[in-house]
Order: structure tokens, then C-alpha cells, then sequence
């Protein structure tokens, strides 16, 4: 199929943090008749960022837990790579990867939080769905790929890059911020407004999403709090009082972990916007 025979399907970008639940919620999306998401690639989890030569993926600014703190990372339409010859690179980069007889082509990448912008300016019309887990959750998994990274790095990493998701979100035509935990508490009523946004008829699957994930996360949050080492102690203290005003901020506590609020989004009216 030639790319302008897609011209009339629809875009939707998933984006969100490494270990924030862009993959799995990929997927349940792509189970979805109306949905097609990448397939086949060979490349990590399946991501657009890894089959392209458009924009520099991730990696390029340190990967997980750091590529935020590049400015460089941070694409809006005012990047000199907004082209229409860059639009039709990328389509042609994606689409023997996806089933495009279906009407919404999904692409997942972690770097989309910050390239929302840039990718809108490429395709008007595309959807944007982020994903925002708890920025416990998120650092003491990424630590476990970035061991020689300190918490307070990968935090900090995690404000980053959503202060610049909450910069863009006024720019954008059709965005729908979700956070994890909401899923995973009660996936069935937050993929049916998922659905909505996203204009699917019927049900979008709910047997892959998993209620578990955090777990052991929260646990070793709680052991180092009150741990017999007095310097995880002093460590867990330190990071509290760093960081928590900014967590409730986005509707977490690193204090209560269950507490969890809405996502802000100051100024944004419209329904299709908000999570």
C-alpha cells in the first residue's frame, strides 16, 4: 500500500516515561479491532524511535532516566526537522510494520512525552495518549537498569520531563493524559473513556492489564524508610523532603504512596484533554 492510501487513517501516539505502562497499554489498545500498533520489528518493545532515521531516538541523549535533561530531546513545531519530507520518512519507516487497514496506526516511544509538540506539527491530526505512573515507582524500576544512577537523578529525571509534558500540553489539539495507577486499579471504566477519546466502538480488552506491577516498588520505598542502615534512612529523608511538595503537585505523595490525584492540567478546558 502506498503511503497516500493512509492518508485517511488516524495516528495515535502513545507516549510516557520508560516503566510508566506505555507498552502494555500499547498492546491492550492494539488488541482492539480498530487499532493497529507496530508488529514484527525485531527493535525493543516495539518502538517507532528504534525504525526511523528522522529524529534521534533516546539513546542519543542517555536512554532511560536521562534523555529528559537533554534540551535537545525536547522537539516542538518549531524544529527544523518539521517537513513534509519528514512526515512522509517516518510513514514510510512505520507502515510495513502495521495493519493498515485499520483505521488508527499506533506508534509507542517513551521520547514521544517530550516530542508531542514536533509530532503534532507533522501530523495534525494525530491523537496523543500519555501515560503518567508514580515517580517512585518509575525511578526504583529505571534504577534497575541504571544501577550507578542515584535516586535522586532519576527523580529528578521524572519532573523534567513531565514539567515539559505540562508546557506542551496547551499546544496540543487532542490529548488524553491517564495515570497508571487508574488503570490498573479499575481498567475497565478508564480504557471505556480511552475509548471514547480515541472514537473506538465496543470495549477495548482488559485481560492483559496487570494489577501488581508496583508492588515491590512500594515495598522497597518502605524498607528503606525504616531500614537498620541509618544512611538509607538519611537517603529516603532526604528525598521526601526534596521532593515531595513537587509530588503532590502531580497528584502523588512520597510519603502515602496509595494517594493518588488528578494529573494538572491548568488552563486546558477541553474534555478530550483531560485524563
Amino acid at each position: 500500500m502506498a503511503t497516500g492510501e493512509i492518508d485517511d487513517r488516524r495516528l495515535v501516539f502513545v507516549a510516557g516515561l520508560h516503566r510508566s505502562g506505555t507498552t502494555p497499554l500499547a498492546r491492550v489498545l492494539a488488541q482492539h479491532p480498530q487499532v493497529s500498533g507496530l508488529a514484527g520489528t525485531g527493535v525493543t518493545e516495539d518502538e517507532g524511535q528504534h525504525l526511523q532515521s528522522v529524529y534521534p531516538p533516546a539513546l542519543t541523549y542517555g536512554g532511560p532516566g536521562r534523555f529528559a535533561r537533554d534540551p535537545r530531546a525536547h522537539l516542538t513545531e518549531t524544529s527544523r526537522l518539521v517537513t513534509p519530507d519528514n512526515a512522509h520518512r517516518l510513514l514510510i519507516a512505520w507502515q510495513p510494520y502495521w495493519d493498515t487497514s485499520r483505521e488508527l496506526l499506533l506508534e509507542k516511544s517513551p521520547p514521544n512525552l517530550v516530542m508531542t509538540r514536533f509530532l503534532q506539527a507533522l501530523f495534525p491530526d494525530a491523537s496523543f495518549v500519555v501515560v503518567v505512573r508514580h515517580p517512585v515507582s518509575v525511578t526504583l524500576a529505571t534504577h534497575k537498569w541504571r544501577s550507578h544512577t542515584t535516586l535522586s537523578h532519576l527523580l529528578e529525571h521524572w519532573f523534567m520531563a513531565h514539567d515539559l509534558l505540562r508546557e506542551d500540553l496547551p499546544h496540543l489539539r487532542r490529548a488524553h493524559v491517564l495515570k497508571y495507577e487508574d488503570l490498573v486499579a479499575a481498567p475497565g471504566s478508564v480504557l471505556e473513556e480511552l475509548g471514547q477519546f480515541l472514537g473506538l466502538t465496543g470495549t477495548v480488552p482488559t485481560d492483559q492489564v496487570r494489577t501488581d506491577q508496583s508492588r515491590s516498588y512500594e515495598q522497597r520505598w518502605d524498607s528503606m524508610a525504616a531500614s537498620n542502615k541509618p544512611w538509607q534512612r538519611r537517603q529516603h529523608q532526604k528525598l521526601v523532603s526534596t521532593y515531595e511538595s513537587r509530588a503532590n503537585d502531580y497528584g502523588y505523595s512520597l510519603v502515602d504512596l496509595d494517594q493518588v490525584g488528578p494529573f494538572p492540567l491548568p488552563g486546558i478546558e477541553d474534555r478530550s484533554r483531560t485524563a
